[in-house]
């Protein structure tokens, strides 16, 4: 392939690259506390202005924010900020990303979580990998193809979005509901891998069980009704008899992971039981995350492993209330679509291989998307087993190459060379 003059530019504005995505990190965008939210838009906003953007920022109705995120995150204002570069006529692509990161946590050795650090080829900090570094990318490669999109009458925007990482129903979720979004062809920047697209992802299941006892003093237990030791019983039937069917199934598709093929069923990821020493448990309340491959659908899932835990119990005269925390559909994007092979197109054509088509094991946001038929594929830089882990690093060179691969993939689409 000849050099393209578009993709060449982007190992001059390297350094700028590297900067932005440091002075994104710095600002600790926490969720689902919603910490520092304004303060990244309101940077963001000054940054697109400066370079000629056309911004749009849409306020999320406090009501809904409230309804849809943990107590810790209500009464914090969640905003979308939507940047668009060369014409607002013809918008070719839209790119996607979330602003929001986990917290820092423990067990860093090589900086601390929002002090990033440049170490050879890697920035290390809380939001490198998920997502901050292929918003970076993204935006690098609309400043560098800002001129010629104007040139040509058209235009390319992203959408930085809250709240991904509790669910996304305060971010993707209402920018779609607002029909916002000016393409039919939809790049989120998550990290897949420089050298994968992730065509799906798995969808979920959350509840929780109420196992119900009776109270009691610890010294006459016959009085009462151990919710603990019913607990148990019940979770010991749901591993012998649940859990191993559900190993039995395999998608036919490649995920992350070669385990990653199965749903899966973990429990008690939430757990809240007896509060005193000497006092029968009255309740036991725990979790299950079930996980969806995308043959399945997850409202049958829901109603089948309610019924199933329900069966359980009234076997074992166990009395229990299951609830719904959220569900999500799993999502698969047609392998024939055009933003797909547009993207397979582009990758080669900048990497000199293809890239691997794999279906994502956790959740991401292009299940909105998808929900209204737009087409969406996942590709974005990150150092993969690095997201929400201690020392979370991204590589410059996987930066370079994915703004590259999206300069390429603008050039593509607007050319129609799919």
């Amino acid at each position: 392939m000849s050099k393209d003059p578009l993709l060449e530019e982007v190992l001059r504005k390297k350094n700028d690259l590297i900067d932005l995505l440091v002075k994104m990190v710095e600002i600790p965008t926490v969720s689902p506390s919603g910490d520092n939210y304004l303060g990244y838009v309101s940077f963001m906003n000054d940054y697109f202005r400066e370079r000629g953007f056309s911004v749009e920022i849409i306020d999320v109705p406090q009501e809904f924010v409230d309804k849809n995120v943990p107590p810790e995150g209500r009464g914090k204002k969640r905003v979308i900020l939507l940047a668009r570069v060369g014409s607002n006529k013809n918008i070719v692509l839209h790119f996607n990303g979330h602003y929001d990161v986990v917290p820092g946590g423990p067990g860093w050795t090589v900086t601390e979580p929002f002090k990033p650090l440049i170490k050879g080829d890697r920035i290390y900090g809380r939001g490198t990998t998920d997502m901050k570094g292929g918003i970076a990318s993204a935006i690098v490669a609309m400043e560098i193809i800002g001129k010629y999109a104007e040139k040509e009458d058209f235009g390319v925007e992203i959408a930085l979005v809250p709240d991904e990482e509790i669910g996304g129903l305060t971010g993707t979720g209402y920018l779609v509901s607002r029909g916002a979004v000016r393409s039919r062809y939809v790049v989120i920047v998550e990290p897949s891998g420089i050298d994968r697209i992730y065509i799906g992802h798995k969808g979920s299941v959350w509840g929780r069980v109420i196992v119900k006892g009776k109270t009691a003093h610890g010294s006459t237990p016959w009085l009462g009704v151990n919710a603990f030791e019913k607990t148990i019983e019940l979770v010991y039937e749901i591993m012998r008899r649940i859990i191993p069917e559900l190993n039995k199934k395999k998608s036919k598709y490649e995920y992350d992971l070669p385990e990653g093929n199965i749903p899966t069923l973990t429990l008690g990821g939430y757990l809240k039981g007896g509060e005193k020493t000497n006092q029968v448990p009255g309740e036991v309340i725990f979790s299950f995350d079930r996980r969806v491959i995308v043959e399945e659908n997850a409202e049958e899932v829901w109603r089948e492993l309610r019924e199933e835990i329900s069966k359980v119990a009234k076997e074992k005269n166990i009395d229990v209330e299951i609830t719904l925390e959220q569900i999500s559909q799993p999502v698969l994007t047609d392998s024939n679509s055009k933003i797909i092979k547009a993207l397979e197109r582009s990758g080669e054509e900048v990497l000199g291989k293809p890239l691997k088509k794999i279906v994502c094991i956790g959740g991401l946001d292009m299940r909105f998307y998808a929900e209204k038929k737009y087409e969406v594929a996942t590709y974005g830089p990150g150092a993969l087993g690095t997201a929400h882990a201690p020392d979370e690093y991204v590589e410059i060179s996987d930066l370079v190459k994915a703004s590259q691969v999206y300069i390429r993939l603008i050039q593509n689409l607007f050319r129609g060379y799919v």
